[in-house]
């Protein structure tokens, strides 16, 4: 479900983003994520987005949780169970921790990110299952840009912009963390429209989202996320186009919204 996630951001200017106001604690969103196979869109996965807070010894923190589960009826093609989380300030949803733990067709990955944004360094933790079922694991010590954050806490960053403030083929990027490499990510704004959704009908902002750099996503203006025009800025749906095919995100219910 790493395409899926990795719908998202930006190139120039024109987007402008403050200190969180719009992700509260408690918020839920449900999706339904569709692929294309032989033509068709089946959905295959539920895909959620939690928010809580957490309490620490020294600080309260907002945790944002991904969880990717494929349905019953295609366990047996390809089983999915993957979860990212970011525990992050809840200001200003600058990322403390980060972690994603995928299990997909018998395949297992574990990252962990520790951030100190004082010196600009990540502690990176990896871990993989070998063919023999063992696990190794590799420790590094990353150096990262001022404002770089890892794909969940960027994911939840898109809702603060000021998309009311652009212009039509406005753009932005930011520096995104993955794999142990930093990415620029590229948001930009294509213009308002109205579509209908398990919501109701809704005016959304269009974002195009691409990768520099990167064949992840691929085509121009090919992965499409579609926000709420509100102050909650309510992702509603998303089309991706990635190398081994395409597919679609929905809203299925969003309960706990700030406004």
């Amino acid at each position: 479900m790493k395409p899926i996630l990795i719908v998202l951001l930006a190139l120039t200017t024109s987007l402008y983003a403050q200190q969180n106001k719009t992700i509260a604690a408690g918020e839920n969103l449900v999706f339904t994520a569709s692929y294309n196979m032989s033509g068709l869109l089946t959905d295959i996965a539920e895909v959620t987005m939690q928010t809580s807070e957490v309490k620490t010894a020294k600080s309260t923190l907002l945790r944002l949780k991904c969880k990717a589960t494929t349905y019953k009826s295609f366990d047996g093609f390809f089983k999915i169970r993957d979860l990212y989380e970011s525990y992050v300030s809840p200001t200003t949803l600058t990322p403390y921790l980060y972690k994603r733990d995928i299990n997909e067709g018998g395949y297992y990955k574990f990252m962990q990110y520790k951030f100190n944004h004082k010196t600009k360094t990540v502690q990176s933790l990896k871990k993989k299952r070998r063919k023999d079922g063992k696990f190794w694991e590799e420790k590094k010590n990353l150096s990262i840009g001022a404002s770089t954050k890892d794909l969940v806490s960027t994911l939840y960053h898109i809702r603060n912009l000021d998309i009311h403030k652009a212009n039509p083929g406005d753009s932005q990027s930011f520096k995104v963390i993955f794999d142990n490499k930093e990415h620029n990510v590229v948001i930009k704004y294509i213009n308002k429209e109205t579509i209908n959704t398990n919501l109701g009908r809704k005016e959304c902002y269009k974002l195009a989202l691409s990768i520099s750099n990167n064949d992840v996503l691929k085509g121009s203006n090919a992965n499409l996320l579609w926000l709420t025009a509100d102050e909650n800025k309510v992702p509603v749906y998303a089309k991706f186009k990635i190398p081994v095919g395409s597919g679609e995100l929905k809203i299925k219910s969003a309960t706990g919204l700030k406004y």
